[in-house]
């Protein structure tokens, strides 16, 4: 073996090392939820690390059931898949008239979208607040949904993916007597597909995940979402840990299943995003 072969295969064994430490390091915390949640209750942590307590599903039904996660999850997956297709619809005109139209102030109103990605949700709170109030929409799913309908981080996402299709196959379907809408809904957005599954993953997860709004717009029980449900199930069981651990998998597998379901898509979408021809 030549001296170059084997620098090679020692510098990814180096790296394969590195990331699999990251790997341990990362999934560490998920486990020993995972473990917790199955061990009976006033079971300690070391116990579960040793194995040495029994298993049982027990404490997943006993928190499905106090916590009420059934209203909780129709809640936060209407309230995702909602503000995702917003999000889908209003990024895809957006990102597609940003990339390829040609209109005064095209590079300002860019700049404006961009802006919006360094200004905190929080602190639009109060405004937001407001209009939802003057719109009668306090303690309604569309103060979950509305404040989040338009995201400038879907915009730039699509508008980047979009500029790497070639021009020529827009031109191809002028000729064929195609317009604009056409054209985005039968060329762009099926060869934008990692970006649109890139966007639905950010998307959706971010609401599912999103305890803010919840929190401030809504007071109503029956509008519970997972997360704020999630909230009030830690404040009532806070020194049952296994029964805890129970209700944050609960919570959490749904997204976790979600991801590795479009993960490839995922990194595609990533990766061509930074691509400009």
């Amino acid at each position: 073996m030549s001296k170059t072969n084997w620098n090679l295969k020692s510098s990814n064994f180096l790296r394969l090392g590195v990331l699999l430490f990251g790997a341990f390091i990362v999934l560490l915390p998920l486990l020993v939820v995972f473990l917790m949640s199955f061990a009976p209750p006033g079971a300690s942590l070391e116990d579960v690390l040793k194995f040495e307590t029994s298993w049982s599903l027990a404490n997943y039904r006993d928190a499905w059931d106090r916590g009420k996660f059934l209203l909780a999850f129709a809640n936060s997956t209407l309230v995702a898949i909602a503000v995702t297709a917003f999000q889908m619809v209003t990024s895809a005109l957006a990102g597609y008239a940003l990339a390829r139209l040609k209109f005064r102030g095209k590079q300002a109103l860019l700049l404006v979208v961009l802006a919006t990605l360094v200004i905190p949700f929080q602190l639009l709170v109060i405004p937001i607040f407001l209009v939802l109030k003057w719109g009668h929409m306090i303690n309604t799913y569309g103060a979950l949904i509305l404040p989040t309908a338009v995201n400038g981080f879907g915009i730039f996402l699509l508008r980047q993916y979009f500029q790497t299709i070639p021009v020529e196959l827009e031109e191809a379907a002028t000729i064929d007597g195609a317009n604009r809408l056409q054209i985005l809904w039968r060329v762009m957005l099926p060869l934008a597909r990692p970006a649109l599954v890139t966007l639905f993953l950010f998307t959706f997860i971010a609401e599912w995940n999103d305890l803010f709004k919840p929190l401030v717009f809504t007071t109503r029980p029956e509008l519970r979402t997972v997360q704020l449900a999630l909230a009030e199930f830690q404040e009532q069981f806070t020194n049952n840990w296994p029964l805890m651990m129970a209700a944050v998998t609960i919570a959490t597998v749904p997204v976790m299943v979600l991801f590795l379901i479009g993960q490839r898509q995922f990194i595609q979408g990533i990766a061509a995003t930074g691509i400009k021809n």
